[in-house]
Order: structure tokens, then sequence, then C-alpha cells
């Protein structure tokens, strides 16, 4: 069949005709079958299309496809090569192409370019160029460096097939014992409109099309007032709380990313208590999305929910409930209907169309209502070009991943978002090391450490002792619960009674992973000087702690004094812990 005759036959292919109206032609066509599956954006993995899926042992790619008519994933997980992800990328577009309408696929991640290694959240660079954290990005202070970051993500996405980004997240960093604030751009409302716009800018490029990478923003409506700081990916973080009436300021960052051209949206998994929205998850809110997102912001996009709304689940062998907060006790089917009337348009981490169709055929649910979401659904997929080349040139992948300009870059930014707290006495600064010092590390590789200076083998040899740590958090009942970074703030008394340990050997020079705003004043006042990143390699530490490149980092909210600052400020309202050790902003220079 030549080119004309499949035009002929799927006039939807023909790339001459506006969008809408192929959007219309296709849709025409369409099963009841074939448009409930649009509505499901599950976790998918590596591995033969036939065998079951390897994450978290769900069905295979052939039986979503066929089967199920799903077109739409989020890759879990990847490869050590860009090429292993393409070709798998190309054979799962085969496989959507041999059907009846041959709907090409959607393929999303979750954030890959950090150093964060969370299945539920983020995925580790592997191939591709890596780079500090979010957080990190905003501690640079710099929309550049943001948009030219999410050009290169774009670049590296597109080479592998990945067209849907599952970022960037808005959410302030209001509560700091919050776990998912390391992907954030802080606590500033202003700081955070401005780079999550340029974010967008970046992945999207100066107009939407074949080349761009969709960003599906979340978690509207802000996810960060959580309620002691729990996640709401489990039930005893389900509540968002507002004691300072602050809500109207979370809405700000994503007013912003919504006039910079944002295509999707995401709504977070809690549930507002005390306003004057209804007390369900934001995913079946309907005075949310349909009456704030929809209605007054105008936002004609895909709305995605949350992962996992509406079944149970197994996680690493555990039982996983689904997140249907302020509605645990509906049915699966009934939740699926509320989030429909909520006004979203696919049903995160979920992949069971029957039940879509039952609702539809059962009449509880119009047909109509379908086609309103398939259309925002496919006119996205026309638009990124996927019914015209939906495969990728795996000799590209190869080149454009990982590549030794976007390695440069992302080390650079590494370095550059490293933020110096403390510097010795007034008068007497310890940094830039100079020289060949003698150096004593714990948490670093000595033979990394070994370029900087003679590593000793104890703490008395050394004139100096560099040491990274991890920002404190509990220990969780789950493996699952686990990875998600929570609790207390404070240091164990055994970390900080070593770091006084060896202070009394040589000057120590602290590091740590501030993926959470970390108590660090017992370190403060034994460390002759304090580093925080948010993903920096050894290698860029030590860069900074000699002098081979200067400190340009900016703390991009609050550092507490205590917890008991934490406990008391209002989760909502940015800066409130009393006397915070120290401010946004704060970053020292030599």
């Amino acid at each position: 069949m030549t080119a004309t005759d499949t035009v002929t036959a799927r006039p939807w292919l023909d790339p001459e005709l506006p969008v809408a109206e192929r959007v219309e032609l296709l849709l025409s066509e369409m099963t009841l079958d074939e448009k409930a599956g649009l509505f499901f954006h599950t976790m998918i993995g590596m591995g033969e299309l036939t065998e079951p899926n390897p994450v978290f042992s769900t069905p295979s790619a052939v039986d979503f496809v066929e089967r199920r008519r799903m077109s739409h994933f989020n890759l879990i997980g990847g490869a050590s090569t860009a090429r292993e992800i393409a070709e798998w990328h190309n054979a799962l577009q085969r496989l959507a192409a041999s059907t009846r309408l041959g709907i090409p696929v959607t393929l999303s991640t979750d954030p890959r370019h950090s150093f964060t290694d969370n299945p539920g959240t983020a995925m580790l660079a592997g191939p591709f160029s890596q780079w500090p954290e979010p957080l990190g990005l905003a501690a640079i202070r710099d929309e550049g460096v943001v948009e030219r970051f999410a050009d290169i993500a774009r670049q590296e996405y597109t080479a592998v097939g990945l067209r849907v980004a599952l970022h960037p997240q808005v959410d302030l960093a209001t509560e700091p014992r919050w776990s998912r604030q390391v992907a954030t751009f802080g606590e500033d409302a202003e700081l955070t409109s401005r780079l999550g716009a340029a974010y967008v800018r970046g992945f999207q490029g100066a107009s939407f099309g074949p080349g761009s990478v969709s960003t599906m923003t979340k978690h509207f409506p802000g996810g960060g007032p959580q309620k002691d700081g729990e996640d709401p990916h489990f039930a005893h973080g389900r509540e968002q709380v507002y004691p300072g009436g602050a809500f109207e300021l979370h809405l700000a960052p994503f007013e912003a990313l919504i006039e910079a051209g944002t295509r999707q949206m995401m709504p977070y998994y809690g549930m507002p208590v005390g306003t004057d929205y209804e007390e369900v998850g934001f995913g079946f809110n309907k005075s949310v999305i349909t009456g704030l997102l929809r209605e007054r912001f105008g936002f004609d996009g895909l709305v995605c929910t949350d992962w996992g709304l509406l079944t149970d689940a197994e996680i690493f062998g555990q039982p996983f409930p689904a997140r249907a907060w302020g509605v645990e006790h509906l049915s699966p089917r009934e939740r699926m209907k509320k989030v429909l009337d909520a006004g979203a348009d696919q049903f995160g981490g979920e992949a069971c169309p029957e039940l879509l169709i039952e609702l539809v055929e059962s009449g509880d649910v119009p047909e109509r209502r379908l086609d309103e979401s398939a259309r925002r659904i496919l006119r996205e997929k026309f638009e990124l070009g996927l019914f015209e080349d939906a495969l990728v040139d795996l000799e590209a992948a190869d080149a454009i991943v990982g590549s030794d300009a976007f390695v440069a870059a992302g080390e650079w930014a590494q370095r550059a978002s490293i933020t110096l707290l403390t510097n010795g006495a007034a008068g007497a600064p310890l940094l830039p090391l100079r020289g060949a010092p003698r150096l004593y590390v714990e948490g670093i590789d000595p033979e990394r450490a070994a370029a900087y200076g003679e590593v000793v083998a104890t703490p008395e040899e050394a004139d100096a002792i560099v040491v990274r740590l991890q920002a404190p958090y509990e220990e969780r009942p789950t493996v699952f619960e686990g990875l998600f970074h929570s609790g207390s703030l404070e240091f164990p008394a055994e970390v900080v009674d070593r770091i006084r340990d060896l202070a009394a050997h040589a000057p120590v020079i602290v590091d740590v992973f501030a993926d959470r705003p970390a108590i660090l004043e017992p370190l403060v006042g034994t460390a002759a000087a304090v580093t925080v990143n948010w993903g920096a390699s050894a290698d860029a530490l030590l860069d900074v702690v000699t002098g081979r490149f200067a400190p340009q980092g900016s703390l991009p909210f609050d550092l507490p004094r205590s917890m008991a600052a934490v406990e008391s400020a209002r989760p909502d309202v940015p800066f409130d812990t009393a006397d915070p050790l120290f401010r946004f902003g704060h970053g020292l220079r030599y």
C-alpha cells in the first residue's frame, strides 16, 4: 500500500489537514473499546513485549496495547545505553502500529537526569547527562541555566522516544519535613514561577510540535502544605492543611506555567482540609479541577491524575491501597466516575478500561464525555508528530544522549549549585584548601579524593577532613515508604558525636545532601566549614572545596534552627520557621 493509499484509508494521517479535523476523523472511527484505552496511563518496564511487565509484575506490553487498547505508558527504569531504550521504544511503536487504527504510543517519564533513585518519583540518570535536582537548579538562581537544562533533557528524551515529562514539580516547599521537596524549586513562589516557566520553555520549545516534550506540571493546586510533612502516597499523609490561609499563594506557580504554555497538569493525591473546597483528594475534586483549573485559569490541556487513585496494588511484595483519599468507601468503578465528573482526562497508573466501558454501557457516563477527553488526548499525539514519525533513530540516540557537551553542562551545574554555608572563623576562612593537603575522607571514594591531595588513613594524619552526609530522616515500616524521606530533620547523636570526634584532630568540612532542610546547628557549631548540595559528584564537591570552582549556590529555602521551630510553623506559609539558622538566599563566596 502506498502512502497515498494509506491516507485514503486513514484520512487522519494527512498532515495537510488541521489537527482539529484530523482528531475528529480519527475519533469518528474509534470504537468504545478504543476510546476507553486512551484514558489509561500506566507504568511499563523494558523487556520482551510478550512477557509480563517487569514493573510490579503487571500485564505484558502486548496485553496493554492489543487487548486493552492502551497507548500511554510511563517508562520505569531504563537501560545502560540510549540505544537499548530506543530499540525497545521502536518495538513498542511497531506493536502499536499493527493495531486496527495504528494509534502510536505516547511514552512518558518521571525525572531521570539527577541523583534520586525512587521508582515512585524519579530514576537515576543512567545514560543521560546528570544534573543537580531542581532544588539545585533553584540554588543557581538562573532562568537561562534552567532553560538550557530543559532543552538538553528535551533532546535526550526525544532521542529515545520519551515525549511527555511527568514534571516539572512546582509545589512550594513550605513544610520542611515533606519528602518530595527535592524535586521542587524551593520555598519562594516568585522564584518557582520564573524557573518553572523557563523549564517549560526548554522542554516544549519556542512552539509546541514534533520536536517537543510535553510537560505535565504537578501537583495542582500545590502539594507542599502537608500535615506534619507526611506524604499522601500513604494514608497517614492524606491531609493538606492551610492554617495560615495561604491556599492562593500555592496557585501562583501553576498560573505562571499555564501562561508559559504547559500542556498537561497532574492534581495531587492530597485532600484539602478546612478550606472552601471539597474534602476529597484533588484528583476527585471537581471544585479544584473544573472550578479552579478549567474555569478560573482557562486550562484546556490534558489533566492526568496522579498514579493509583482507583485500584489497590502490590509494591515490593506488600499491599498498597489506592490513594482514594476522602472516597475510600467508593468502589473503583464509582471512583472512576467521580474522577471523570471532576474534569480529569486520564487515570494515572491504572489499566482497567473495562470499568470505563461498563460505565458507558450502563448509561452512568455518556459516551460524549469520553469524546471530550479523547479530543484532548488525540490532539496531543497529533501535535507531537507521533502519527507522522513515531520511530527514533538508533544511531542518533547514542550520539545525543550523554554527549560530551551535555555531560559537561550537567557537571558545571552540579558545581554551581553547591552552597557554602560557613567557612572558618571571621577573618580566617578555611576554604579553599590550597596546595596538596593531606585529606581524610568519609562518604567519598578515596580514589576520587586522591586527585585533590594526599589521602591519609586516619584523622590524626590529616590537614583537613571531608565528610559527606545525607540529610536525616526516619526509618519507615515498608520498603516503598522507606524511599520517601520523612520525619525528623535532626541528625542522630552518633552523627554529631562523630563530627565532634573528627574535629578534635583536624578542621572538618561537612557536606550535606539537603533533599530536605536538615537541622544543621549541631554541625555548624563543630565543623570548620559546611556546604550543602542537591545532587553533586565527589569531584564537584572537591573542586569547590579546593577552589578549582568558586561556590555560587544560594539556599532555595530557609534552614530551620530546631525541630521545635519546624513543628510550630504553619505548613502552608513560606519562611515561617522562627529564627532560622540560615535564610533563603544565603550562600558565601570566595
